[in-house]
């Protein structure tokens, strides 16, 4: 495990930390939570931008269109 030394404005600290107290969880635990959280979108998007350059823009209307459909338009 790493360690990884961030600075942040007081005010940004002081409401992490009542962040953390609210959730029943360490500053540390709460900072470990959030990075997955950043890492897993960037992640998700990148394999959606990769399966979206391989695919059929209009295969990928016809989908939206099914979903419009089913969803009702607005």
């Amino acid at each position: 495990m790493s360690t990884l030394t961030v600075r942040l404005p007081d005010d940004t600290h002081h409401r992490l930390k009542e962040l953390a107290r609210s959730r029943g969880v360490s500053l540390n635990k709460l900072m470990e939570e959030l990075s997955t959280i950043a890492v897993t979108q960037h992640d998700t998007e990148a394999r959606f931008r990769a399966v979206a350059a391989r695919g059929s823009v209009k295969a990928g209307l016809a989908v939206l269109d099914q979903l419009d459909d089913a969803l009702g338009k607005v």
